[in-house]
């Protein structure tokens, strides 16, 4: 039987809180399905208020976001009904739908598959290598095909395909890429004919259209502070597509009536395929959504979670100044969207899987602090330079310029924007750029071996390198 979610007042008040209180988001949208049938609650605006770039109108279901990621469920379900369709097989080898100069990476004689790239067990890193973009802010705009396939044909994999999880914004590009090539046509055009048209979800795609445009939402960083929306030209099956909290409320109904009998959908099919298909996933935080535990497995795009005897399938998805989360409940028959013009740490990851679990916690996080930067010996600062590991392929980087310290992030593939760190005590600095803040852990001698950053009301370890 359809259980009933929290009521609108409840899920307003979530909103209030995080919007006007925590400072995470200068609008939210969120969308629920549940036994009453469907209804949108927002808070929040298009834009923060800027003289120079001002818009008070009030968020709604019709509103605008990038989606990010969960772009990827689009992805996994056009593979679904295409293996459906007899078009392609889950287990057909990457290669076979690339041009011969390609080189598809293998190992010990194991090819990728589709069903790998759906998987995120392909052994493909997070990004490739050779992305580097010409402007940070909109970091996939200028990676080409040609550099994708470069990548592709010089790579050399670490482990088996199909052996391990390791999510992969390439993989999924790589899948919508291969993808429109079978098919003999573009991404955008792909989505619209064989998922969205027939579910007649309007306000979902890549090229704005005049209306959508119109109630485009503004893209925000951590700080509130607008910035550009993103492109994905070649990688747009990882997460280049724009949708509502409408239409993805439509999608997520598909989802729930696939299971029915009686469906009568033409991807109905395809939709319940893709929770057929599994794949274990590490026990580890996931990198994806670093706030939620990974445990649990990978369908066919979704990542299916367990909590509490329950089993859900979700995914979120950020860019540069959006997050959003879809998530619904098979056995319970509920549904949720999330969607927040603000590229905060936590997004409306617990939001959503509150409203679907109300065991589930919300996250404690403190709303943005005034802090007042001190004066300092600047030789304190030689102590603090160096390379510290934040994560298995993330290295977060001190230098100092003069009397100032700065950070940067650097991954793989692309390194982040250098922002500068300013003393709040003689260990503990902040970012005015984020609602972050670092604290140094000293030997006797004043020299750092670690340290940890504390952003969205989690402490991250990070131990010295060099």
């Amino acid at each position: 039987m359809p259980l009933t979610l929290p009521g609108n007042d409840a899920i307003r008040e979530i909103l209030v809180q995080r919007i006007d209180h925590q400072k995470q988001a200068v609008g939210i949208v969120a969308g629920v399905i549940d036994a009453d049938g469907r209804r949108v609650i927002a808070h929040g605006h298009l834009a923060a208020a800027d003289p120079n770039k001002a818009d008070s109108r009030p968020l709604d279901d019709d509103t605008v976001f990038e989606i990010g990621s969960v772009t990827k469920v689009f992805t996994a379900l056009l593979l679904a009904d295409m293996a459906n369709r007899h078009e392609v097989s889950l287990e057909d080898a990457a290669s076979k739908y690339l041009p011969a100069h390609v080189r598809m990476p293998e190992h010990n004689g194991k090819s990728i598959t589709l069903l790998d790239l759906a998987t995120h067990t392909s052994g493909l890193p997070r990004l490739p290598t050779n992305l580097k973009p010409k402007n940070p802010r909109n970091p996939y705009a200028d990676y080409t095909v040609d550099n994708l396939y470069e990548f592709l044909s010089t790579y050399e994999l670490p482990r088996d395909p199909g052996s391990e999880f390791e999510y992969s914004n390439l993989g999924g590009g790589l899948l919508g890429h291969i993808l429109a090539l079978r098919a003999g046509t573009d991404y955008e055009t792909l989505i619209r004919t064989r998922i969205t048209g027939p579910l007649n979800m309007p306000d979902t795609g890549i090229a704005l259209s005049p209306s959508m445009q119109q109630r485009m939402a503004t893209g925000h960083t951590a700080m509130l502070n607008p910035t550009p929306n993103w492109d994905l030209p070649t990688l747009a099956g990882a997460g280049a597509l724009r949708s509502s909290a409408n239409d993805m409320l439509t999608f997520l109904e598909a989802f729930l009536r696939a299971r029915e009998s009686d469906a009568d959908s033409p991807l109905a099919a395809a939709m319940k395929t893709m929770l057929e298909v599994r794949r274990p996933m590490a026990q580890t935080p996931s990198a994806q959504t670093p706030a939620s535990p990974a445990k649990g497995e990978t369908g066919l795009g979704w990542i299916i979670l367990s909590p509490h005897g329950r089993e859900i399938a979700a995914h979120d998805g950020g860019t540069g100044g959006f997050r959003s989360w879809i998530g619904y409940d098979p056995s319970n028959r509920t549904g949720v969207v999330v969607l927040s013009n603000a590229a905060t740490t936590i997004g409306g990851f617990d939001i959503g899987m509150h409203l679907l679990d109300r065991q589930w916690p919300l996250a404690k996080i403190e709303p943005p602090q005034q802090r007042t930067e001190i004066q300092i010996d600047p030789q304190l600062l030689d102590h603090y330079t160096g390379r510290y590991q934040m994560a298995p392929e993330l290295v977060f980087e001190v230098t100092r310029d003069a009397s100032h310290l700065f950070g940067q992030t650097h991954a793989p593939a692309v390194s982040g924007p250098k922002f500068q760190l300013f003393a709040e005590t003689a260990k503990k600095f902040f970012a005015k750029v984020s609602n972050s803040q670092i604290t140094f852990e000293t030997a006797p001698t004043g020299s750092a071996t670690s340290l940890t950053l504390h952003k969205a009301g989690r402490d991250i370890p990070a131990p010295r390198l060099s």
